[in-house]
């Protein structure tokens, strides 16, 4: 066995190899959505497939890769992995994510012996699914694009032509696509030599040895969080606004949780069953964004490793929402990143102190594409909004900040999007009286302006619009995302999701939704309340109706004597 410090030194040798992983493959991808936004996954695992060391980007991808890699292992073999392969793998079953999200990951060798992987996973722009960008109502998968079943990108070190020649001849961006997906390869290659130097220095024994221990004591750091969590079993429902499909049929995400001393069990069955349109999950997506809620209770502030969701339990029913088989289409994945919150407000009911309350709730991403008429070239650009985190037992939701699901993500800046496409970002700021009044306020959501310059098309993914952000401990709701159209004009419409045919001079508004709050409006101090006025959060307006309030509308300051009375512990004049 290795003893601690060479097993400590050699966990954080694993570590700074896929931050540079990390680096590499932002320096070298094509795609804003890749080295602006961080929309990636990479880690290092064992032999397994087991993580044992991630670089953050999008949580549940780490999570997926676990996943993807067994399954590509269980259909390949293990003898079949050599020296200098690198495979790429997106047949959404196996991968836990659509075809877009492409896993490419590479064996790691010590001579013939296999000791690990390195992995990487990224949003590329087109594999020929049927619409360009992004597709929201395809009813099976061979309207979503090409699938690739564990294929070598490379053999022995040698490009595998046939396989990109596939790519090239298929994408409506091939240069972009390719360019995206050597820079996955850069990243594997790294990790595949940075590991290989670690069991060159210190014997791959050693490292071997390591990787379990590093694995067995994230499962140990689980246990000991799970012991002190209540116990217990809650039950929650939240919904999708729709599947892409069937427009007017609310989509049921059903959870139980339960907690006992050895486990958390988080079991969907109850889910809605025969969705039609493509928010269908692969079930390793669903236990990724399970295992991102379970990290977030047990060990928050220690990296990912497999171990540490040895703890935890998921169970589907296959043909579900929440557990996709073929050809069940899958392409719009935003079940699993409402899903998280439907596992917080089981968790709210028995922790109310532990858990926030839900966030504006959705990541609402809007994607612009057209031909650019600055180049007369195909552009497609994209950015997730940030929303109102939900308050909590001890303070404020934050505002305006990227949802739950993409804690290592950022969006896209103004200028990066109006240098790339022909999009003016006419304004972009704070959303007042969208956090959920309580005592603790939940945090606000913001609003981006978009004006376009050119003919484009206009992908809004947004799927939380129908219903609020849910509140805590007598707490009000959020308010919702939603899109605006041509805002103040004969042709404002107000909607959520889809397609967007746009003509030049048309303006969309992405607004995201708030936090809810957590506790009485009323018990909030009033000089909070003021300073949430005077900071543009709560008009003064909201701050009476909600709160309890009174402001002076010149000084901003509290009037104590109205707020006495407004708030009932004064009787009036």
């Amino acid at each position: 066995m290795s003893d601690a410090i060479t097993t400590e030194i050699i966990r954080h040798g694993l570590l700074a190899a896929a931050e540079e992983m990390a680096r590499n493959l932002c320096r070298t991808a094509y795609n804003t959505v890749v080295y602006e936004i961080h929309d990636y996954g990479i880690g290092i695992h064992d032999a397994n497939g087991d993580v044992v060391a991630d670089a953050p980007g999008i949580a549940v991808f780490t999570r997926g890769n676990d996943h993807g890699i067994k399954k590509a292992v269980e259909f390949l073999g293990r003898d079949a992995m050599r020296p200098g392969d690198v495979l790429i793998l997106n047949y959404p079953y196996w991968s836990s994510a659509h075809t877009l999200d492409p896993l490419v990951f590479a064996p790691v060798h010590h001579g013939e012996e296999l000791i690990g992987f390195a992995s990487c996973r990224i949003h590329v722009l087109d594999l020929k699914q049927k619409d360009p960008g992004y597709v929201l109502d395809s009813t099976d998968m061979y309207q979503e694009g090409l699938f690739f079943p564990a294929s070598k990108l490379y053999r022995a070190g040698v490009q595998n032509d046939d396989v990109f020649n596939v790519i090239r001849f298929n994408s409506r961006m091939p240069q972009r696509t390719i360019g995206d997906i050597q820079a996955q390869v850069s990243a594997c290659v790294t990790g595949v030599r940075r590991t290989q130097e670690i069991a060159a220095k210190y014997g791959a024994g050693t490292l071997l040895r390591a990787m379990d221990a590093i694995n067995d004591h994230g499962e140990r750091l689980a246990r000991l969080a799970l012991a002190k969590l209540p116990k217990g079993t809650w039950t929650a429902h939240d919904f999708v606004d729709s599947d892409g499909v069937d427009l007017d049929r609310l989509i049921k995400m059903h959870v139980t949780v339960t907690i006992t001393d050895n486990e958390m069990i988080i079991d969907w069955t109850g889910s809605d069953r025969d969705v039609k349109g493509p928010i269908n999950l692969p079930v390793g997506q669903t236990e990724a964004f399970c295992s991102l809620i379970f990290k977030a209770l047990t060990t928050p502030d220690t990296p990912v490793v497999a171990g540490n969701f040895r703890p935890m339990r998921v169970i589907t029913e296959p043909g579900s929402v929440m557990h996709a088989v073929p050809p069940m289409p899958t392409f719009t994945l935003w079940t699993g990143l409402l899903g998280g919150e439907v596992v917080l407000k089981a968790l709210a009911q028995g922790m109310p102190d532990r858990v926030p309350a839900c966030s504006g709730g959705d990541v609402s991403s809007m994607m612009g594409l057209g031909i650019n008429p600055r180049n007369g070239e195909t552009w497609l650009e994209a950015t997730n909004e940030a929303v109102g985190f939900g308050a909590h037992a001890t303070g404020d939701g934050e505002d305006g900040i990227m949802h739950l699901s993409e804690p290592g993500c950022r969006n896209n800046p103004v200028e990066v999007l109006e240098t790339k496409s022909p999009m003016f970002i006419e304004s972009y700021g704070y959303r007042p009286d969208t956090g959920g009044p309580g005592r603790f306020r939940g945090g606000v959501g913001v609003g981006r302006t978009y004006r376009f310059t050119a003919p484009s098309t206009g992908i809004c993914l947004v799927y939380k619009t129908r219903t609020k952000p849910w509140a805590i401990g007598g707490g009000r709701p959020g308010e919702n995302n939603h899109i605006v159209l041509n805002p103040g004009t004969g042709r404002e419409v107000v909607q959520g999701g889809g397609y967007n045919h746009l003509e030049a001079g048309d303006v969309l508004v992405n607004n995201t939704g708030g936090g809810g709050g957590f506790g009485d409006p009323f018990e909030r101090e009033p000089e909070r309340v003021a300073r949430d006025v005077r900071n543009g959060f709560v008009s003064a307006a909201a701050a009476a109706r909600d709160y309890g309030v009174v402001v002076d509308p010149d000084s901003l300051d509290v009037d104590a004597a109205a707020t006495r009375r407004l708030r009932g512990a004064e009787p009036a004049a």
